[in-house]
Order: structure tokens, then sequence, then C-alpha cells
């Protein structure tokens, strides 16, 4: 088996390419680009002069627009919510995406949303009243479990796994919906 070449260092146009073919295939933050650029730079080294302005690179993205992390925020939060996720898990997510704190306040959802959430949580996985018969305190206890980790909050939590019916949880939802300004 022959040896394996060594990669071949970055340059400054090289740096940039990877830069512009991974913004162009990916929904980013600055921060996540920078964390990409810095391992490229890791696994395959520097050939040019002094160390590379990465933050420079960064910013000239975000100036042209590549890269809008109040954008990337508001998607990636409302997507994690459309999948049944609850506000503590989405801003744990926007955090470890490198968004600051400005723009995950701005992307935090209404009572509504986050009602919302828990209810398609709870219907995708048959808990409280969408279950098909009344759980065990077991089995109650593990949905109660799986929903916190999920983000919801305890009231949240509470109020939907104690629904008597369907139709009391769909209430429950409401109740936010009709408190929003609209």
């Amino acid at each position: 088996m022959p040896a394996r070449r060594p990669p071949v260092p970055l340059t400054a146009a090289k740096l940039d390419e990877l830069a512009l073919a991974y913004v162009a295939r990916f929904a980013t933050s600055a921060a996540k680009l920078v964390q990409y650029l810095r391992r490229k730079l890791r696994e395959r080294g520097w050939d040019g002069a002094g160390e590379p302005d990465i933050a420079a690179l960064v910013g000239r993205f975000v100036d042209a627009g590549y890269i809008d992390d109040a954008g990337f925020a508001r998607s990636r939060a409302s997507g994690l919510r459309r999948r049944g996720y609850g506000e503590r898990r989405v801003d744990q997510a926007l955090r470890a995406a490198g968004i600051g704190e400005d723009h995950r306040e701005e992307a935090r959802g209404s009572e509504a949303e986050a009602r919302r959430a828990a209810l398609v949580m709870a219907r995708k996985r048959g808990f409280g009243p969408f279950g098909e018969q009344r759980a065990d305190p077991a089995r109650r206890e593990k949905q109660f479990a799986a929903m916190l980790r999920a983000g919801h909050s305890l009231d949240s939590v509470r109020k939907l796994l104690n629904a008597e019916s369907e139709a009391d949880a769909l209430e429950w939802v409401d109740e936010a919906a009709g408190d929003q300004p609209g």
C-alpha cells in the first residue's frame, strides 16, 4: 500500500474558496465558519506569510450577506420547534452554533409557539392524551422526563401530560395563541 501524501497547505485563495464553498452548501453562523476554517488550517497547514486573518475573511462574508446570524437563528429555532423541541433545547442549539445572546433573544418564540412545540412532541411520541391508554406511573414518568430533556418547561409538561383529552390539550395551546397580540 503506497504511503499517503501529506495534504497541500492552504493559501489565501484556497482558504477563500473553502469558505465560499462552505457557506454555499450550508446555512451557517459566523462562529461555525470560523470553527470550520480553523479546523481546515489545523488539518492542512498554512502556506502564506504570517497567520491568516480568519476574522477579516468571515467579516467580508457577513458584510456581503453570505452569513446572517439573525436569519440563521430564526430559521434554526423555527425548525427545532417544528420538530417538537422546547425553548431550552433551542437556546442550547443556538448557543452551540455561536449565536450571540441578542440574536438568540430575537429568535425566542412566543408562549404559543412553545406550547405548539410541546404538542408536536406529545403527538409524535404518543404522550399524555395522545397515547392509546392512560400511562402507568412508570411510563408517565418516562414521558415527563423525555419532554423535559427536549427543553420544555416544567409547567408546560405538567399541563400537557395532565390534559384529560386531545381537545383539552388543543385548548391549552389555543389559550396561549389568544393571549398573543395579533
